[in-house]
């Protein structure tokens, strides 16, 4: 099929089609707020996904149309997978989208490949992070790895989630270098102006929506409770600390939450508190005196961002883009992943040298400040829809695009 033109400034916005497996974590809120900063004289946003919920219902009261495929799934299910590749070629075509957009891994595969078999003009990927990491087995990694070399030839433009990100996709060959692009996440919380420091009253409060007491020591950690997120190595930093007056805060859900809740189970009453999905997460991290992220691979967390920001003191593991972040001994603290007692030891370093964690966190604060706003996300989806819309993709012929 021949690729449409994309419509030009002049005449209409842009018809943008936002690709997502599931409209949640990280991920999920960084295609969303990336939607809802685009202007609507230029662009008409349609979110599609596979599943969400308190982003699913934001996006809608926002005024976004929001399309749910059952079929668009997480895990690999070739019978899924091919309904997938179907109904979303059938949508993409049928709607007469300019720009389609895809995020992570599974959305990206099915997502370019319907684009591209309904002839879109305009084919853009996010990666967060990568569906390839060094915990796997070879044979699986390399097969990934290939598969995201024949996408990245249909692909137009790759918008790489932190410097990290951006640098293992060219080191991995994923696409071409003139086609990536490194953006940052997006901070600002749609109608809400960026928050100040911590203060002790907004510590006061945190502690007391999550049930600590005022005078704890709280070491907390935001993320969904998945494999990524390695949230057993925290509740193992956590017992490596040993220290009665710790307490630690994990607030997110995910497909772990019992796994967790009973390793908890191992430690003393009130020392792990599993706060849930939660809609405050910003309201929640002035109760914390030190972030943790314990993650096996990361792209650029939001999370991390946002304590910054708070002005909380931030330890995580040195994987992917996270050091764009936490410059070790200046913003933060690097650990390496899977290693829960140099955890341990890092956020112990933190508590007890008040000092030297106040002067990071000050540092932190400054270097995220003004970088990660819509504004600056709105700019960069942009510049990655409007160039070259106007002609036909070079890419629309590759072997991938072709029906079967």
């Amino acid at each position: 099929m021949r690729s449409r033109t994309a419509a030009t400034a002049g005449r209409r916005p842009l018809r943008v089609a936002t690709v997502i497996t599931r409209l949640e974590g990280g991920a999920g809120v960084l295609a969303l707020r990336g939607a809802l900063a685009l202007d609507p004289a230029e662009c008409r946003p349609t979110i599609i996904t596979g599943q969400g919920d308190r982003l699913v219902a934001q996006a809608r009261a926002a005024g976004l149309e929001v399309v749910i495929e059952p079929a668009l799934r997480a895990a690999i299910r070739p019978a899924s997978d091919v309904r997938a590749l179907r109904q979303l070629g059938w949508l993409l075509g049928a709607r007469g989208f300019d720009v389609v957009h895809t995020h992570c891994a599974k959305a990206g595969a099915v997502g370019r490949v319907a684009a591209r078999r309904a002839g879109v003009a305009r084919v853009v990927h996010t990666y967060h992070g990568f569906p390839f990491h060094e915990f796997q087995a070879g044979p699986l990694r390399r097969a990934y790895v290939s598969v995201e070399r024949r996408l990245g030839r249909i692909t137009d433009m790759a918008l790489c989630v932190g410097a990290g990100v951006a640098a293992e996709a060219v080191r991995r060959g994923l696409i071409a270098p003139d086609r990536v692009r490194t953006i940052g996440v997006c901070a600002d919380e749609p109608g809400r102006a960026r928050r100040p420091a911590a203060s002790p009253e907004a510590r006061r409060r945190a502690r007391l929506a999550l049930g600590l007491p005022a005078d704890a020591r709280v070491v907390g950690a935001v993320g969904r409770l998945t494999y990524q997120k390695a949230p057993e190595d925290f509740v193992a930093a956590l017992a490596e600390l040993s220290r009665p007056e710790v307490a630690g805060v994990w607030v997110g859900g995910g497909e772990l939450a019992g796994r967790v809740r009973a390793r908890a189970g191992q430690l003393p009453e009130g020392r792990l508190v599993l706060a849930g999905e939660r809609p405050d997460v910003p309201d929640l991290l002035p109760a914390f005196d030190v972030f943790a992220l314990p993650s096996r691979y990361e792209g650029l967390p939001t999370a991390i961002v946002e304590a910054m920001i708070c002005g909380i003191p931030v330890v995580a593991t040195a994987v992917n883009a996270v050091p764009d972040l936490v410059i070790p001994g200046e913003t933060g603290l690097l650990v390496p992943p899977r290693r829960p007692a140099a955890l341990a030891a890092a956020i112990g370093h933190l508590l007890d040298s008040r000092a030297a964690a106040d002067r990071m966190a000050a540092a932190a604060r400054a270097h995220v400040s003004g970088r990660y706003g819509a504004t600056a996300l709105r700019d960069a989806l942009m510049a990655a829809y409007v160039r070259d819309t106007r002609a036909p993709s070079r890419m629309a012929e590759d072997s991938l695009a072709r029906p079967a």
